[in-house]
C-alpha cells in the first residue's frame, strides 16, 4: 500500500506562502521582500486561511497541487518589522492559482501557467502592495471557477 501511495506522489518545496478559502489554495511567489506575507496578512484579513509562509511543501496527488506548511513552519507568518508571529492556520489546500508578485501586471493577461511536479497551475503577475491586490487575487479565483479567467478579447478589451 505505501508503495502505491508513493507511485502517486511527489513532492517538492518552493521559497513562497500559500493562503486558502474554502479549501481552494493560492500560491504566492516572489523575491524576498517582494510581499508574499504582506499580501497573505490582508487576505487572511478578509477571511482567508493560512497554510504557510515562507516555505511551502507541495505535493502532486492525484493530478492536483496539494500545499502544506513545513512541521517547523506550520501556523507561523513573517510580519515584516513586527516579527513572527503565530496565526491560526489550516494543515493543506488544494493549489487552484499561482501569483508571482514584483511584476508589472498586463493590462489584459493572456492565459498563462507554470508547473510543479508535472501539474500545470495558471498563473498571475501581480503587484503585492497595491491596495486593490487582494481583490484581484479574489477575483482571479472566482473567475478561474467559473472558467472565465482570461477570457477576454485583446483586440477589443472586452
Amino acid at each position: 500500500m505505501a508503495a502505491d501511495m508513493a507511485a502517486d506522489m511527489a513532492a517538492d518545496q518552493v521559497h513562497g506562502t500559500v493562503v486558502a478559502r474554502q479549501g481552494a489554495g493560492v500560491l504566492l511567489l516572489g523575491a524576498p521582500g517582494s510581499g508574499k506575507s504582506d499580501l497573505a496578512l490582508r487576505l487572511i484579513d478578509r477571511g482567508w486561511e493560512l497554510v504557510a509562509d515562507d516555505r511551502v511543501d507541495l505535493a502532486a496527488e492525484e493530478g492536483a497541487l496539494v500545499a502544506r506548511p513545513p512541521a517547523a513552519l506550520a501556523g507561523r507568518i513573517e510580519l515584516r518589522g513586527v516579527g513572527i508571529v503565530a496565526r491560526p492556520w489550516r494543515p493543506s489546500a488544494r493549489l487552484v492559482l499561482a501569483v508571482r508578485l514584483g511584476q508589472d501586471p498586463e493590462r489584459l493577461p493572456r492565459a498563462r501557467t507554470s508547473a510543479w511536479l508535472e501539474v500545470d497551475l495558471p498563473i498571475l503577475f501581480l503587484q503585492a502592495f497595491e491596495a486593490s491586490t487582494p481583490l484581484k487575487v479574489e477575483a482571479a479565483v472566482r473567475l478561474l471557477a467559473a472558467g472565465l479567467l482570461f477570457r477576454h478579447d485583446p483586440a477589443t478589451g472586452a
